[in-house]
């Protein structure tokens, strides 16, 4: 059963709710969300709600996605780092904005079915990481684009310093769910400058406890 709502629908929604840039709803419109739920969830697939899914995470509702995304302001030759890689979807709506995305995962078994959709979607500008989020991925760095898709306590040293001098990192920052705030990061040549944006509930970004099973 498909969701009453439907991707149409759902990009209407978001237009109504703020989201203006064109390139990215089209990335939205582009990306199934129906082939990144459980089975169990079909039939809220294109709801503008956050879903579980295995591991005892989730996939982050659709108008958080589009504003994360917008807030990016990713250009089409940039390079991505994605910290948690989740289902893939958020991985597969960059994948039509950037040159290159870099996704880590600490749970193998989210990063392999994540692959596995991505692969079979034709996506291929895409590279899915087992690793700790914590410490990003310095061997691609630096990078354009930093977004952080779980809640830190603080700012991630590592993140920071894979980041271009005029990058930008977005990321649920805060120590508890009731006080998790959307943060802009720029990082210029005179320092940082941040920017709180909206208040969200995410999953913790948890440090050193990569999952290889």
């Amino acid at each position: 059963m498909r969701s009453s709502l439907g991707p149409i629908n759902l990009i209407m929604q978001l237009r109504k709710h703020g989201i203006h840039d064109m390139r990215v709803l089209r990335a939205m419109e582009l990306t199934a969300r129906d082939k990144f739920v459980d089975a169990a969830f079909l039939d809220q697939a294109y709801d503008d709600n956050a879903l579980p899914i295995a591991c005892g995470q989730t996939i982050s509702q659709p108008y958080i996605v589009a504003f994360m995304t917008q807030q990016l302001g990713v250009e089409r030759d940039d390079t991505v780092l994605e910290v948690g890689t989740g289902s893939g979807y958020q991985s597969a709506i960059l994948s039509h904005l950037c040159k290159q995305l870099y996704s880590i995962e600490r749970f193998r078994e989210l990063q392999m079915a994540a692959s596995a959709t991505l692969n079979n979607l034709g996506i291929a500008n895409v590279t899915t990481i087992i690793g700790d989020g914590w410490l990003g991925w310095p061997p691609n760095a630096p990078y354009d684009r930093i977004i952080v898709t779980a809640a830190a306590p603080e700012l991630p040293a590592a993140l920071l310093a894979q980041l271009k001098v005029g990058g930008r990192m977005v990321l649920p920052l805060g120590k508890t769910r009731e006080t998790q705030l959307i943060v802009q990061i720029d990082k210029t040549d005179k320092g940082l400058e941040q920017e709180q944006l909206i208040p969200v509930r995410f999953v913790p970004l948890v440090k050193g406890r990569v999952k290889r099973r």
